[in-house]
């Protein structure tokens, strides 16, 4: 399974106007798409960042719904008021508890690791890190995105609440330095947001 990421800085009194867009415009049109097996919405209200991603059953469905997807794009800068960085990326783990509410919140940690070693890097996240991951207060889901030509990684932890991801947060960061370590994986950043729109039908994958 592969997935697309379009990330924008945003003008920040243009969110709601922004997830209005994405979610009654653009998850309808993807929903149409051959392949497409959902879109979820990540915002940063105070900073304007905004992370759409759509999920896609194989790689080919994903960019066959290129040429599809461009005008609404071109609109979304518009709505916006950002030009989106767009990444695409392979769905390496999707686990999942539960599904999320209204309030939930997610962190993201971008990382970088030697492609040679990525499946390695992966075999080590889901024998050890993602058990302690897991039993973090409030945890709901977690993502893992790879690209293996460049070694970039994104890991995306989902919690049921900004208190809950709060009370994680000694915790996680104690699971970060310990994981980038028996990992391989340099961490390049780590960002927190609302989870605006929850609707990735990704399978699990653990």
């Amino acid at each position: 399974m592969y997935a697309r990421t379009n990330t924008t800085m945003a003008d920040p009194q243009a969110i709601d106007r922004s997830i209005a867009y994405a979610r009654d415009e653009v998850m309808p049109l993807i929903q149409g798409m051959e392949g497409c097996i959902g879109l979820s919405m990540l915002v940063d209200r105070d900073s304007g960042r905004c992370i759409v991603t759509t999920a896609w059953r194989t790689e080919e469905a994903m960019r066959a719904s290129e040429e599809g997807v461009r005008p609404a794009r071109e609109r979304g800068a518009e709505v916006f008021g950002g030009t989106p960085e767009v990444e695409r990326w392979e769905i390496a783990v999707m686990h999942r508890m539960h599904e999320t509410g209204d309030g939930a919140r997610s962190r993201v940690v971008w990382g970088t690791t030697d492609p040679s070693r990525m499946d390695d890097m992966l075999g080590n996240f889901r024998m050890t890190v993602l058990p302690q991951v897991e039993a973090l207060p409030g945890f709901a889901s977690c993502t893992m995105l790879v690209n293996r030509d460049s070694g970039r990684c994104v890991l995306t932890t989902t919690y049921d609440s900004g208190d809950s991801m709060q009370q994680a947060s000694d915790r996680a960061a104690q699971l970060r330095s310990e994981a980038s370590t028996t990992m391989g994986m340099s961490i390049d950043e780590v960002a927190e947001f609302d989870l605006a729109i929850a609707h990735l039908r990704v399978p699990e994958t653990v």
